[in-house]
């Protein structure tokens, strides 16, 4: 796709709208780059782009391309307006697509993607072929491609957002981990959540390669499918949560082969090994790959043992599927500290599975109340205001052998800037107790 003499604009001067506004200099264009924030916002942009600060809809201008950065909702009034006057409306991730010579391995899912795009990332390293985790986690994929020699194969995790506003980007292997209602209050329901992810498999053909796991529903896909469960015994790939099987034949031994626990973990690393499969990475490589890795921060993440008792963070757990995922993988009892921001999620489906892993649960942040009254009759639950309350309150209630676990189920905007900010703060917290 040629840029040059063409108008691109980009809506966003996050990380992303910086790295494509770059990507778009560099290929010859006129870059004018709006954000709704204040000029401060703007600092470090590169030399030659136009900048925007308190970007309204009324300021719309034409452009050939607008590139809008998956934070800014495609469906509100700033992109709307701007589209109306726009040749083509894509995204960051799209505009690297069609700049990239390399291939891509597509990541998403619900929950998990972060850990299976580090796993692929990891094996493609190894393997010789680059090893770069970008897109909705790692680089913004524009950046990537500013480097003066970009990888061979990406592992490009895809959120709904991003998904969105692809057009022909086509990832030689996508892989779909799963699939739970989230994000509803930016989407107008969950079909059109479940719709945006879907997107993943546009472009793609019978040469591609698509890894699912098994039970998910979706409609027929045009690329090869490799399946991959923990609990149908039927799919190629299995795990009972250590032993990782394909077609029955051990590949990879959780405990002794890698820092990975549970079964959320185990269906993460079949997913990873069955997307790098699909590229001819030997199964040999990819342990080795696999040898000492550890989850990233905030996911199920071991903060200390004190008297006894395990404190996990597990901040990253921002919608229900997460948390589900979370209070499933554990063996001792739970005291479970959950809460947050309102979402518009209906939590109902957690009660079974409190009631067989938690022994109480403590309720934060703008949905403590309704959370507490929800859960109350399953589980002995209280209502807190801050994430410090909750966890004094858990560590009262925990004996020796239980886990206090940070699981909260739902966004941290009311009173965070973000998971990573809830997660530090929880463990800042568990390191102060004595």
């Amino acid at each position: 796709m040629t840029l040059a003499g063409k108008i691109v604009t980009i809506l966003g001067a996050g990380r992303s709208g910086r790295a494509a506004a770059a990507l778009a200099l560099r290929e010859g264009a006129s870059v004018p780059v709006w954000d709704a924030g204040a000029a401060e916002a703007f600092a470090g942009m590169s030399e030659g782009i136009a900048l925007h600060p308190h970007a309204t809809p009324e300021q719309a201008q034409p452009c050939d391309l607008l590139v809008a950065s998956p934070g800014i909702d495609t469906y509100g009034p700033l992109v709307a307006a701007f589209a109306q006057q726009a040749g083509e409306v894509i995204g960051e991730v799209e505009l690297a697509a069609r700049h990239y010579a390399g291939r891509i391995i597509g990541i998403t899912g619900t929950n998990g993607k972060t850990t299976t795009t580090e796993l692929i990332a990891r094996i493609l390293g190894h393997a010789g072929l680059g090893g770069t985790a970008c897109g909705n986690y790692g680089l913004p994929f524009s950046e990537v491609l500013l480097q003066t020699n970009p990888p061979a194969v990406v592992a490009l995790e895809l959120s709904s957002f991003q998904l969105e506003t692809i057009r022909s980007l086509r990832p030689i292997v996508a892989v779909w981990l799963n699939f739970a209602p989230d994000h509803l209050d930016r989407y107008p329901g969950v079909e059109a959540y479940f719709a945006a992810k879907l997107r993943i498999f546009k472009n793609q053909t019978a040469a591609d390669t698509a890894v699912l796991r098994a039970g998910e529903s979706l409609p027929p896909l045009a690329a090869k499918l490799v399946t991959f469960s923990t609990q149908d015994e039927s799919a190629e790939w299995f795990s009972d949560g250590q032993r990782i099987c394909q077609r029955g034949t051990l590949v990879l031994d959780m405990e002794h082969d890698s820092g990975l626990r549970g079964l959320h973990n185990a269906e993460n690393a079949m997913a990873a090994l069955a997307a790098c499969q699909a590229l001819d990475i030997p199964l040999a490589v990819m342990r080795e790959a696999l040898h000492g890795y550890s989850p990233p921060p905030h996911r199920c993440e071991l903060v200390r043992t004190l008297d006894g008792v395990e404190y996990l963070n597990d901040s990253k757990a921002t919608n229900l599927h997460a948390l589900e995922s979370a209070l499933r993988s554990q063996t001792r009892p739970v005291i479970l500290l959950a809460g947050g921001k309102e979402k518009g999620l209906d939590y109902s489906s957690v009660l079974p599975l409190l009631r067989d892993k938690a022994l109480a649960c403590v309720t934060f942040g703008q949905i403590a109340a309704p959370l507490m009254n929800l859960f109350a009759p399953a589980v002995t639950c209280q209502a807190v205001t801050t994430l410090a309350e909750a966890l004094d309150v858990a560590r009262a209630l925990a004996p020796r052998g239980s886990t206090v676990l940070l699981s909260p189920g739902t966004s941290s905007f009311d009173q965070f800037a973000g998971y990573e900010q809830r997660g530090n703060t929880f463990r800042h917290l568990v390191n102060q107790l004595r």
